[in-house]
This record gives structure tokens, sequence and C-alpha cells, in this order.
């Protein structure tokens, strides 16, 4: 007699889904997306349902539980998921787990569904006869089922009237599950739709046609900055909505969502339409009760960062990414998948229309709606005819500040403050000075597990790696030579803030950056605090870049513009031209016209000069000619090989090894084996092997032998897998 068999995706390190004979007494319960605990050797674990087939279950082990009543996700997902397995070279149940929140992740769930009493009036004729009896009927009447919460806030103590109109049978008493909302007691602001300019209104119309079809398309919105493309988002998702359609929009960045929920909950929600949140920054119970809902078919919006790409979210009909140049769409770690190229792939597979987004489009993006492999939908002007701001370049040459601030930078601060109008200062640095030095010796301090400098906070009296979190006191006295000429170098944006305190006493000045915002809600209440004026300076790091529309900002001030330029890696002038470009556009959005300063030491600088003129067509015209001639992306495709291991001597080894043994493929290059320029990190040394093709079917055949040479590597050394990487340090 056949059985019935489970292919199931271990959480483990697996190449491949494993099969289980499910006993008769599970067999209604084990459906594709469920979560189940299975035998693994001498160990249990948890794995997710693929499929399930009659056959012969002989020698199979059986299933040991189902953990849930219901798919944490639907079968539709499920070739999603292996495509994205198969292409980032990472196993399906991994993938899987990473999709997933963490509290069901597992197999010791975290979080309890919460469940609250719910009241209403039953359809039996007649009133009882006390008053405050007939009150409670009547307001329950008149509002329908209502959770006793609510009645608790209307009615002081409740409870005795409420039982005797259940005992009477005027009133009925059931449980409902309640979701855990972080927007629910927040007020919607009331909502007018501007009217699209001729630009906007001719990219809806494209994008409309498109929905129409009801077929995959992809489209580039390339829109200056303030030109408007959140409002072309937000008539787009209402057309896939009108369609029946379900939509999903990533944001880079957990600090730009609460911005972007309330202008959507302000356009969707009178209209009874729910929207999720997915991102890390939620609680457990928060994440865990969004996840539900998405995948019980309640939610029809849902907006999250870089993981809500794996929302289980079924007929979608628009997926849009937003700043969809943002390195922060690469998962670094584990599972190194890209949300944007996954979007692609996941509209592709659904037959959804995905709309990038940016000012900055990143040039691989930018090349393939030039060769029109997507469409192209450009934004050239800003929202009511408002000018773009003035850029400037301070060279530091010619007037060399005595602390951050040149006096060019220093009077348009001053200016700024006494017309009552806000200004931001870029310092892509976090903490007070990047290290110490003692001025005796020249002895630094660095982090013995990474072999990089310690970044020095003044205020907590602390030495940070930003890498590994080791933290150790400063010295009174250097331990090299005894000197007491101990002093920071450089500056972060702890330092610049006191450095602006002090040459502004009078000024309110505010800091944003990962330190000052880690504590929940922390960052939104800064931008609060923008937006209502109660900020003269702000001070930050490149969070102050990403999206944030400050009408009352007219000034920019960027204290290192070529910070990015001298990074050891190809896309060094991609990133600091976009992060100008993206910063400069905070400047003037309201009704006066914004002005923005660059302190530089290369003023000649083509990123540099491209970002003064807000020339994106200029900056790419001269960066892609380089990447052609050395055949980076978008002309060839990358994969970084990453070994690392605490035995430097069997690390270096196990690289060499596996390069020796790679059969020689004229369409693929191998560059190294070579240390990575953080050669050193969280106490394993790290090797780096590119591998750099013209075509990505040759490299991804090529890459099949490296899953069979990986094999061969020792336990004690681990290979990562990126594919597409986008920082290589």
């Amino acid at each position: 007699m056949p059985s019935r068999i489970a292919s199931v995706a271990v959480a483990a390190p697996l190449e491949t889904p494993l099969s289980y004979l499910v006993p008769p007494e599970l067999e209604e319960k084990v459906t594709p997306g469920m979560r189940l605990r299975v035998p693994l050797g001498r160990r249990s674990a948890v794995g997710f349902v693929l499929e399930t087939a009659e056959g012969n279950g002989e020698g199979l082990k059986p299933v040991a539980a189902v953990l849930d009543d219901v798919p944490l996700f639907p079968a539709s997902l499920i070739p999603f998921f292996r495509r994205a397995s198969a292409y980032y070279r990472h196993p399906v149940g991994e993938v899987i787990r990473s999709a997933l929140p963490a509290s069901v992740a597992s197999d010791k769930s975290r979080v309890r569904t919460l469940t609250e009493k719910i009241y209403e009036a039953s359809q039996q004729s007649g009133e009882p006869s006390g008053a405050k009896q007939k009150e409670m009927l009547a307001w329950l009447r008149e509002r329908g089922a209502t959770p006793l919460g609510e009645i608790n806030r209307r009615f002081a103590a409740p409870h005795a009237v409420l039982a005797r109109l259940c005992e009477l049978g005027y009133v009925c008493e059931t449980m409902r599950e309640r979701r855990r909302d972080p927007f629910l007691d927040r007020p919607v602001a009331p909502d007018t739709p501007p009217e699209p300019t001729e630009e906007q209104a001719e990219a809806l119309r494209t994008i409309s046609q498109a929905l129409g079809a009801q077929v995959y398309a992809s489209f580039l919105l390339h829109g200056v900055t303030g030109s408007g493309k959140t409002e072309v988002y937000l008539r787009a998702i209402a057309d896939a909505l009108r369609a029946e359609k379900r939509a999903l929009l990533l944001v880079p960045e957990i600090a730009l969502t609460p911005q972007l929920v309330g202008r959507f909950r302000a356009r969707f929600e009178k209209s009874g339409t729910r929207i999720a949140v997915l991102h890390s920054g939620l609680s457990d119970g928060e994440r865990y009760d969004a996840w539900r809902s998405i995948a019980r078919g309640e939610v029809s919006i849902v907006i999250g960062a870089r993981s809500a790409i794996f929302a289980p979210l079924c007929d979608v009909g628009i997926i849009v990414v937003d700043e969809e140049h943002e390195g922060s769409y690469k998962q670094g770690e584990g599972f190194r998948y890209n949300a944007r190229d996954l979007a692609l792939l996941r509209g592709q597979m659904a037959g959804a229309v995905v709309l990038l987004g940016s000012a900055t489009p990143g040039l691989t993006t930018y090349y393939r709606a030039q060769e029109n492999l997507s469409g192209y939908l450009p934004l050239t002007v800003r929202a009511l005819d408002r000018p773009l701001p003035s850029v400037e370049l301070i060279d530091l040459r010619n007037e060399r500040p005595e602390g951050s601030l040149s006096s060019s930078l220093c009077a348009a601060l001053q200016q700024n403050l006494e017309r009552g109008e806000q200004s931001l200062l870029l310092l892509n640095r976090r903490g007070f000075a990047p290290y110490l030095i003692c001025g005796d010796c020249g002895r630094t301090f660095r982090c013995p597990n990474c072999e990089i400098t310690l970044t020095y906070y003044q205020g907590r009296r602390r030495m940070l790696c930003h890498y590994c979190d080791y933290a150790e006191t400063p010295p009174e006295v250097c331990p090299g030579c005894g000197g007491d000429d101990v002093r920071p170098e450089g500056s972060g944006t702890e330092r610049l803030e006191d450095e602006v305190g002090s040459l502004f006493p009078g000024a309110r000045i505010a800091r944003m950056d990962r330190d000052s915002t880690a504590r929940k809600g922390a960052h939104e209440a800064l931008v609060a605090r923008m937006s209502a004026g109660e900020i003269d300076i702000l001070v930050g790091t490149q969070m102050i870049a990403k999206g944030h529309d400050f009408p009352g900002v007219t000034l920019v001030g960027v204290v290192n513009a070529d910070q990015a330029l001298n990074l050891p890696d190809f896309r060094s002038a991609e990133r600091a031209f976009t992060l100008l470009t993206q910063v400069a556009g905070r400047a003037g959005r309201g009704q006066n016209p914004g002005r923005v300063l660059f302190q530089t030491w290369s003023p000649e600088h083509y990123a540099l000069q491209a970002a003064v003129g807000h020339d994106y067509r200029g900056f790419y015209a001269q960066e892609v000619q380089m990447r052609r001639e050395l055949g980076y992306p978008p002309f060839g495709f990358l994969v970084n090989l990453v070994f690392s291991g605490v035995d430097a001597a069997k690390v270096g080894r196990a690289a060499s090894q596996l390069v020796g043994s790679l059969p020689a493929d004229p369409e693929v290059e191998v560059l190294g084996p070579a240390p990575c320029p953080l050669a050193r990190l969280r106490g394993k040394t790290r090797v780096q092997v590119l591998l750099k093709g013209r075509r990505r079917p040759p490299l991804h055949r090529f890459l099949d032998q490296v899953d069979t040479l990986r094999r061969c590597v020792p336990k004690a050394v681990a290979l990562a897998v990126d594919v597409d990487p986008i920082e290589m340090l």
C-alpha cells in the first residue's frame, strides 16, 4: 500500500530537501507551508513542507510532529524559495528560515497568540429591565462587535452588566485573536491627494496599462529628489487594489517606514484597506501577528524592509522598490540575497508589475532601462515646479578649517539660523573620533578580534569596535611608552555635534546616527521633532540622506565629500555620487530655495562635478565607460568566495587548494586568493576569491564546480558564496 511522503526543507545546511514518511494520523495536517519537527541523525530539527505525494515509504523516518495549525506561507511561494535558493547557492531550508519571523522559524515559538473578548448584541428582540442594561445594549446594537477594552473605556465597571445581558441572551460573548499593531493607536492625518504633474500622469498611464494586462512588467521610475515618486507609488497601488490585487512596498531602511506608513494609512485606511508592516525593528509579537494576518489574506498592502520580499502575500499585482539603488537591500551574511533582484524575480513569477524608484538608480538598473530591458519612466522636475538646490564646492586646499567646518560653511549655518531655517550636516562616521593616538610614540588602539582601530566615544568614555562590539576603556597613559598625550584623531558625528554646539550656542542641535537612534521609537521621535521645526541643525550619518522630507531644511553641508571616494571598491565613485546627490536633495523641498555645500579635497573629481550639477546622465556616461573596459557590472557578473576561520594557515591553504582544483574556463576569470580588505573580523582570518564572467550562465555553471569542491574544505574553515556582491570589504 502506498504511503504519504513529505518533501521537507530542513533548516540546516543541507543541499537538497529530505523525504519523510507521514504517519496516517498526521496526513490531513501535513500540507505545503507547514512547519514540522523531523528526525535528523541523532537529533531533531525543524523543517518546512515543500510538497507531499504518494510513494514507497520503506526505510523513511516518520515525521515527529506538526508544529502549526495552518501553513506559515502559501504553496505559491515555494517555487520562489527554490529559485532564490538555487541562484544564491544557499540551502532552501535555511532560505525559508531566513524568510520567516524569528518567532516562528524554530520549534520553540517564543510568541503566543493574543486573544480578547468581543461582545455583540444578539438577534433577540425586546429590552432588558435595568437602565444601565438598556443603555449598554443600545450602544452595542449601534456599534456591532466591540472588544472589551473599548467597552471599559465607555462604561465604568461594565462587567456585571455585561454578564447579566449575556445571561439574558441579549448579548453574545466570543473570543477572537488580537493583532499587535505598532500603528494601531496612532492618528491618521487627513490626506488630500495632489493633482499629478504631466510626467506623473504619463508614468501612471504606462503603469496602469501594464497592470491591466496582468503580465510581468518592470519599470524604472527615475525621478529627481522631490519629484513626487511616492505619489506615483500611492496611485499605482490604488490601481492594483481596484483590480483586486495586492501590493508589496520595499524600503531600504527601517527608519523610513513610519513616515511612509503614515502616508499610506492616510490614503488607504479610510476605505478599509488593511496595511501590514514587516521589519526587524518590530517586536517579535508585532512581526508574528503581521505575518499571520498576511498569510490569512487579511492584508492588502505590505510595507517593509529587505526581508518583506518574502511576505506570504497572494495575488500580488505590484511590487515597489523605493530607493532601489540602496546597498542595504543586499543581505551581508548567511543567506546573501538582494531584495531588489528578488523583487524582479517574484514579480516575474507572479505576473506582477515591478516598479523600481530612485533619483540615483544603480548603474545596472539604469543600463537595463537604456537597453530596453525594462521600462523607463522619467520625472525630471520637482513637484510644484520647485527648483533643485544650488550646490557649491568648498576646496579645502584653499580654505582649511580649524575644526571640521570651513569658514564658508560656518557662515552659511549662521545665516540660516538668523533666517529661522533648518540645516543638515552630513558626516558619514559615527562616534567622537575614528581612533585615539599617542602623541609621543604614535601608538593606536586596535580591536583584538578584528585588527581595526577602535572608535572613540567621548560621552561614554569607551572605545568600541563597530564590527564585533568589543569595547574597552580609554587609557589615561599610553601602555606602550607611558606618555600622557593620548588624544582623539579625526571627527565623527558625536564630535561634530559638540563642535557645532560650541560654534552656535543658541542653536537647537540634534544627532541622527545608529547610536542616537538605537532605542525603539527614537528615530521616529527625532523625525517628528525635525518636522515640527524643533531642531535647527541636524548632524548625522548617511541616515539623514535617505528619503526624509523636511520642508524646513534649506541648507545641507557635507563635511567630508571625499570619504566614499577613497574606499578600495570599484563602486566607490557611484556610492559617493549617490550619497551626495541624495543628501543634497533634502534641501529646498519646501517653499524656500535650498543651498548645498560640499567640503572636498578633490573638487575636480567627476563624481563631485556631476553631483554639483544634479547630472546623473553625465556621471553615468563616464562611470559606465570604466565599467565596460574592466568588465564590471553591468558588463559582467561577479561571485565572491570568502574563506574564514580561526587558523590563518588553514584558511589560506583551503582557498589555495580550491582555486588550484578549479578547471580552466575561458569565460570565467579567477582572481585570488587574496586577503580581504578587512582581513580579520570577529576573531577570524578572511581570504577571498573573486570570480568574474561576462555572461551569467557560464559563471553559474562554473559555480557547480565550486559546490562540488567545497565538500573538501575542512570543517575548521567556512566558505561563504556571495553571488552579485555589493560589499567586498
